[in-house]
């Protein structure tokens, strides 16, 4: 596997873990009810919460990886051009799709549970009844979880596009392939060896005439 890939993958995947830690620590510091206060019979506060700051940089980081493998591997219509088998191709079209799935769904649950811990004195009414709205358990717990899933679906895909476009130019960015199997020499000339006159007695010659 070529150092570029490698580099990466490890990018990636150090980005999709970051995102999903942070995620995780904005689930265990989230507002829960107890923490409310109402100062009115139809006004609360909530206190601070670093679930904001976590939240943001869950979401952050992982649309950071969403973007750096989507330049690395260049757009999907092009890349069917390469002679990628069909079993490859599928694979690599099902962990496109389900990559951009999950980082919708991850990146929309990240970003509303921390505006949702980010309230100052608000009210709803309900049927007539004021509450104050928390996150519900989980929120971040489930961006945490997609972040992850979609962190490895994209390296699946990059990697099984890369090693796709690896396979159809073995020779690297040679523009003739075949070039590097072409053996170039120059003809070989036999050379004719000179040979200097035989001087033969005249008496030899006429002898050999009447031998």
């Amino acid at each position: 596997m070529e150092k570029k890939v490698v580099a990466v993958c490890c990018v990636v995947g150090f980005l999709g873990l970051l995102s999903a830690a942070t995620a995780f620590a904005a689930e265990a510091t989230r507002i829960k009810g107890y923490q409310i206060q109402f100062i009115s019979p139809n006004q609360c506060t909530y206190p601070r919460s670093p679930a904001l700051p976590l939240g943001l940089t869950a979401a952050l980081t992982l649309m950071i990886s969403q973007i750096l493998i989507n330049l690395s591997t260049g757009c999907i219509c092009c890349r069917r051009n390469l002679r990628i088998p069909d079993s490859s191709w599928t694979v690599a079209l099902a962990c496109f799709v389900l990559s951009w799935f999950t980082y919708l769904i991850a990146f929309l649950l990240l970003l509303t549970g921390a505006a949702l811990n980010d309230q100052r004195g608000e009210e709803s009414v309900y049927f007539g009844t004021y509450y104050c709205y928390v996150v519900k358990p989980g929120v971040f717990a489930g961006g945490a979880m997609l972040s992850l899933a979609s962190v490895a679906f994209g390296i699946i895909y990059y990697i099984t596009i890369m090693e796709g476009k690896n396979a159809s130019n073995p020779f690297g960015n040679s523009l003739n392939p075949n070039q590097g199997a072409i053996a170039m020499g120059q003809p070989q000339i036999p050379t004719q060896t000179s040979q200097d006159p035989v001087f033969v007695h005249e008496d030899t010659y006429i002898r050999r005439q009447f031998t």
